[in-house]
């Protein structure tokens, strides 16, 4: 279903009964410059709430219980509702196929062709938070969409789930995409689904996507690699900090490296990171910056020495998702006037 308004990028919009996809209505309102303010009421379910929530701090809606329709330029009922069970794609006798779409950073048109004509001729499409969920627009409207995010430190679909009913819905005969943030395959989790649709013999594919590794920072004017500078980058999950037992990083090891340090997952660890990459020998001065809401309108960016990023990051009101990066990289590029 498409939301084009007829209304130019910057007008208010009020969105109305929130369903449980209005996280899709707020990327493609997004997609048209548009930063609407939705309305619960005492019926909007408690996941739909956290949703809302979640879209809010990172600055993609503002939720205001108390909106009246007088102030917006235009009044919308969320229209993303669940197509009814029988109007659902039912499949086919033989065996459908999974195929892994990297979505890229969040901007729609970073999504590739290839993805998008998956996305297209989709039956199923299972999506993550980070999604870019606006190219839903160009679904089937028989479609069936699954949202399977998992909001920091809230709500989540476990990980055996999502494979259970990737593997469920293709051993219908449907055609299903899994539409993820980024690259499938950069602590995307791809591989474990890649595995389990093999282990039950269902045909899957990949597809590629723009990783946020290297778009978020190229969007901010910080390329991981620059001639004389560095001769290569290394990308690190900060899902757990260096004293977390199950962290396997060798973080002395990056310290000395001389590559540029990209660190994914990191908002909540990253002091504890900059504390050991110092402690390891890093210069406390190294260039750093985090870069939040690569390619949305909230994008974000802030620069400060390594030992000072995170105090940075938490006094702008700096979120996930975000990507920091570390090294002489970050003062590169002259920066515009």
């Amino acid at each position: 279903m498409s939301l084009a308004l007829p209304v130019a990028a910057g007008s208010s919009v009020l969105v109305t009964r929130p369903g449980a996809r209005v996280a899709e209505t707020v990327h493609a309102l997004a997609a048209q410059g548009v930063h609407p303010v939705v309305r619960p009421d005492a019926t909007t379910p408690d996941d739909v709430l956290a949703q809302l929530h979640d879209l809010a701090g990172r600055g993609l809606l503002r939720v205001d219980p108390e909106a009246e329709a007088d102030g917006a330029d235009v009044v919308l009922r969320d229209p993303h509702t669940p197509a009814p069970e029988a109007d659902r794609p039912q499949g086919s006798d033989g065996i459908g196929r999974v195929t892994l779409v990297g979505g890229g950073p969040g901007d729609p048109g970073l999504l590739t062709t290839a993805g998008l004509a998956a996305v297209e001729r989709a039956d199923v499409l299972v999506c993550d938070r980070l999604a870019p969920l606006a190219v839903l627009s160009r679904a089937r409207p028989d479609a069936e969409v699954v949202h399977v995010g998992k909001i920091p430190r809230g709500a989540f679909t476990p990980q055996e789930a999502i494979d259970a009913l990737l593997v469920e819905r293709a051993s219908r005969g449907l055609d299903v995409v899994r539409l993820k943030g980024g690259d499938g395959f950069v602590f995307g989790r791809g591989g474990e689904e890649w595995n389990a649709c093999v282990r039950h013999g269902i045909p899957v594919t990949v597809v590629p996507g723009v990783s946020s590794a290297v778009a978020a920072p190229a969007l901010a004017g910080i390329p991981v690699t620059h001639r004389a500078l560095t001769q290569g980058f290394v990308v690190v999950s900060g899902h757990v900090g260096p004293d977390d037992p199950r962290s396997e990083v060798d973080w002395g090891a990056i310290a000395r490296c001389g590559l540029t340090l990209v660190v994914l997952m990191g908002n909540a660890t990253f002091g504890e990171i900059a504390d050991e990459l110092v402690r390891h020998g890093m210069p406390a001065d190294t260039p750093s910056a985090c870069v939040a809401e690569g390619s949305l309108p909230g994008q974000q960016t802030v620069r400060a020495p390594l030992a000072g990023l995170a105090d940075a990051t938490a006094a702008a009101g700096v979120g996930p998702p975000s990507v920091a990066v570390v090294g002489a990289v970050v003062d590169a590029l002259e920066q515009p006037t």
